[in-house]
């Protein structure tokens, strides 16, 4: 499944959407306020399902996938020297059944948050961060995505022994683990996107997302 090269590919089809604010919160997922604004399915294989609900006492993103692929995008423009923090949370209800994620077999992931940074007319320009809820990986491993080779890095945050059904909170200070992951220092990002998909074990998964969001600190 070359999902990780189509979605970077796919990118430059959507419509151009900038955030200017001058709070010090710049919002990109508003699931919370029933909102899907501005976000955009891309199907791979079977389409993974993604529902607002409320969960609870909030509202948010629900994603179940049987072996299908498919994500949300959406096409931001944020200026991550200025606003450096990704933030969001997130939980899955269930574990995949995979070890080995680094190869072609295993690129599934319960849960997983892409950020793009878009080479325009250089398409082999364009990078792509991919912070995932890891199968095998322990939380801090970086590789290279299957797929796409060294454009597309994947980092494990969460691994099996987080805890499931359990929401996690994320903060990446993205300007300074871009620069870290590819060695040069991109001022501005073009793209978020999500994705839960189980397409090469044709497994099952339930996951949850919270708002996104980048911050100032």
């Amino acid at each position: 499944m070359a999902a990780q090269f189509k979605i970077l590919s796919c990118c430059v089809l959507f419509s151009f959407w900038a955030i200017t604010s001058q709070a010090d919160r710049l919002p990109v997922g508003r699931f919370s306020t029933s909102s899907l604004d501005g976000w955009q399915d891309k199907v791979f294989s079977r389409p993974t399902s993604y529902q607002l609900l409320q969960l609870k006492d909030k509202t948010v993103l629900a994603a179940q996938s049987q072996n299908s692929a498919s994500g949300l995008i959406k096409k931001v423009h944020v200026d991550i020297k200025a606003y450096p923090y990704l933030n969001w949370s997130w939980r899955i209800e269930n574990r995949l059944a995979l070890e080995n994620e680094k190869i072609k077999a295993g690129d599934d992931y319960a849960a997983r948050i892409y950020v793009v940074v878009d080479g325009g007319i250089l398409p082999w320009r364009t990078r792509a961060v991919n912070y995932v809820w890891a199968n095998g990986a322990p939380k801090g491993e970086v590789w290279e995505n299957a797929f796409a080779g060294n454009n597309v890095l994947m980092m494990a945050l969460r691994s099996r022994q987080d805890k499931i059904s359990t929401w996690y909170a994320e903060k990446r200070n993205l300007y300074e683990d871009l620069k870290r992951l590819f060695a040069t220092e991109f001022r501005f990002i073009d793209a978020i996107a999500l994705m839960t998909d189980t397409d090469n074990s044709h497994g099952q998964v339930k996951a949850y997302y919270g708002d996104i969001y980048f911050s100032q600190k």
